[in-house]
């Protein structure tokens, strides 16, 4: 939590320095418009990027564990049923 906290921190100060060096700039209204649109469609592409890398990431863990959750499951009923039959053949 802490880095993605300083990576937001990071892209806010980026974007925020992006924004007041295009606004102080000597240009006119028109193409400074143009640059505000087209920073922040780059930094919308950047977010959107990281966004889909963190739901990757989690989704990867996700299947992971799922996949290690049914391996200790089927684990278990073998150890059961082995168990269950050593169990029948001891009273017969």
């Amino acid at each position: 939590m802490k880095t993605d906290k300083v990576i937001l921190g990071v892209i806010g100060g980026l974007a925020a320095g992006a924004l007041m060096g295009i606004l102080f700039a000597p240009a006119k209204g028109t193409k400074t418009r143009k640059k505000i649109k087209r920073k922040s469609n780059e930094y919308a592409d950047g977010i959107k990027e990281k966004f889909d890398s963190t739901i990757d990431t989690i989704s990867n863990k996700y299947d992971t564990l799922k996949q290690e959750g049914l391996n200790l499951l089927n684990d278990g009923k073998s150890k059961f049923e082995k168990t269950r039959k050593e169990i029948e053949n001891l009273e017969v």
